[in-house]
């Protein structure tokens, strides 16, 4: 695994030499965790959340240690059941369902994230 850092930007290349932009990946989860439900739209919310949905299962192809470790393969579980389409909020939810899933979502991706750069040295999150 090739691992490029420069001053603004942390990159890491997968085993199938697909970049992780760790600094992206943390600037997204942040945003989205420090949205307030009371000033969010719900245009806001659908727009952020596939690229969060996109940044947990660009996580979840990489060796991070679930089979060897079970808080792990906790955390991959819970994004598994989380990303499966019939636990997701349909067009028709209401505002407050769409944000806590994207809340969900961040979050999972964050700690993934950590776990990632905790085991690859790519940067910290």
């Amino acid at each position: 695994m090739k691992t490029e850092t420069s001053r603004f930007e942390v990159t890491a290349s997968t085993e199938d030499g697909v970049p992780i932009d760790v600094e992206l990946i943390q600037d997204s989860t942040d945003a989205a965790l420090s949205a307030r439900l009371g000033t969010s739209t719900r245009a806001d919310i659908d727009a952020r959340t596939p690229a969060l949905i996109g940044h947990l299962q660009l996580l979840l192809g990489e060796e991070l240690g679930a089979d060897d470790d079970e808080l792990v393969m906790q955390q991959f579980r819970k994004a598994y059941s989380l990303l499966d389409l019939k636990n997701r909020p349909s067009a028709e939810a209401p505002t407050f369902t769409a944000y806590f899933f994207m809340r969900e979502v961040a979050d999972l991706t964050h700690r993934l994230l950590w776990i990632y750069t905790q085991r690859s040295g790519a940067g910290a999150a």
